[in-house]
């Protein structure tokens, strides 16, 4: 069980660590080919798509936006006209398949009735029209990948047949590893060793076939524990794929990975190959951790530490601290409400046999707080939480997630063996890089 920390008059945080609904929406739209998206908001919303875009690493001759611009007079006055001429205009010079009418908080403070324009007009445009209401009032980050699936669902075609061992993966995106990416492809390339088709991926590089074609999975695999549960429980209600592995942690450290390969070895009679697959990454991992990481391990141990992250990275890393390093999860701060991975929570915590503290739905000032009145020796987070620990005076802080200081433009998955890997010698690097002093005036001599 867990120890679950309130604060008082935090109803209006003044720093919160997730983005609006319209962040969490447009990050799905943005993993769509073949559309367009008309944002109907004053023009710094316009940002926010592009960072969606971004995070998808899709460069800007491949974008396909176009932006109301709405000015004061027009929140007084309305702009229906407007955002109906530049439907027409994005219509006749993208030529996409479907178009996703994407309204904001200001549409919102208008009372705009996007759907009934979008329908009115319909039959004069040749893209299909989405409408999508994804205003920051509407929710967080977590709650815009939401939106954004539910807006994908009408495009699933109803599928009698299914194709044998066969899976969707969704919301791989929800994920504070800063190359998500490459954890997206570990489990696919992992997937294909065992002979198990990724049908469609819900949503990254995701063409609109691949989205029909999305009901003849034979099964769901949500790759996040943040959102995309409620996803993914209608996929199973209405095109009759089962939601599987969603009971377990994500593949990160050894035993979570082997956990996480032997339940999809178990549900698609894959054991053996499954078997050979963690047979050679835990060969692989002991061996460089024998000849590189075993004199640095020691060095964590009891180490007592507050972990900043999503239910997603954060879940599966606390056995992995707490087993295979040997340090004492003191803390825990989720971003997320984890309202759909408390039990998996729990149940993980119980299993241990811990009971840290905890915070769901953190914002800065929780975190800050936290930390305060903790008695923690390192914090894994990221650059938010590397100059916060800083400024309290604790010294061991490992730079890891999202929004972070390095990495960005590297595809180094924290997902599998070689993740765990990868993520160690990031650890070990700030842990040494913290033991420089930063007060002597080094000089260079010629």
């Amino acid at each position: 069980m867990y120890d679950e920390l309130k604060f008082d008059n935090c109803n209006h945080s003044k720093d919160p660590m997730v983005g609006c609904a319209l962040e969490g929406a447009t990050g799905v739209l943005a993993g769509i080919k073949d559309i367009s998206i008309v944002i109907h908001s004053p023009q710094g919303c316009s940002s926010t798509v592009s960072a969606a875009y971004d995070v998808h690493e899709i460069d800007f001759t491949k974008r396909k936006v176009a932006c109301t611009r709405l000015f004061e007079t027009d929140v007084v006055m309305g702009a229906s006209s407007k955002l109906k001429n530049l439907i027409e205009e994005a219509d006749s010079k993208f030529k996409t398949k479907a178009i996703f009418v994407v309204g904001t908080c200001a549409a919102d403070i208008i009372g705009e009735d996007i759907e009934g324009l979008c329908r009115n007009i319909q039959p004069q445009i040749n893209a299909k029209l989405i409408p999508l209401m994804a205003g920051g009032f509407r929710g967080n980050l977590y709650d815009g990948i939401e939106l954004g699936l539910n807006a994908l669902f009408p495009f699933i075609k109803k599928q009698k047949e299914k194709i044998p061992d066969s899976v969707n993966l969704i919301a791989p995106q929800a994920n504070l590893n800063p190359t998500w990416w490459a954890d997206l492809k570990w489990v696919r390339e992992t997937l294909e060793k065992v002979g198990i088709k990724v049908q469609a991926v819900l949503p990254h590089d995701t063409s609109l076939e691949e989205l029909d074609n999305a009901g003849l999975a034979s099964a769901n695999i949500l790759l996040s524990h943040d959102a995309g549960y409620k996803f993914g429980v209608k996929m199973q209600e209405v095109h009759g794929i089962p939601l599987i592995l969603s009971d377990i942690p994500l593949p990160i450290g050894l035993k979570n990975t082997a956990r996480w390969l032997r339940a999809v070895g178990n549900y698609f009679g894959v054991e053996e190959k499954v078997e050979a697959i963690i047979k050679d990454g835990e060969y692989m991992a002991i061996d460089v951790l024998r000849r590189r990481g075993l004199m640095m391990i020691p060095r964590y141990r009891n180490c007592r530490v507050a972990v900043s992250a999503d239910a997603t990275m954060g879940i599966g890393l606390t056995r992995m601290l707490f087993e295979e390093l040997e340090m004492i999860p003191e803390l825990l701060l989720f971003r997320s409400p984890v309202s759909d991975s408390q039990l998996l929570l729990e149940n993980e915590l119980n299993d241990m046999g811990i009971t840290p503290k905890v915070v769901f739905s953190a914002d800065g000032y929780q975190i800050k707080q936290s930390l305060m009145e903790s008695c923690v020796d390192a914090v894994f987070g990221s650059s938010w939480e590397y100059y916060l620990a800083e400024e309290l005076g604790i010294k061991f802080v490992f730079d890891v997630f999202s929004p972070t200081n390095r990495q960005n433009y590297l595809n180094r998955a924290y997902f599998g063996y070689e993740g765990m890997l990868n993520f160690l010698e990031n650890v070990a690097n700030d842990w040494e890089r913290a033991l420089r002093s930063k007060h002597i005036n080094w000089e260079e001599y010629s």
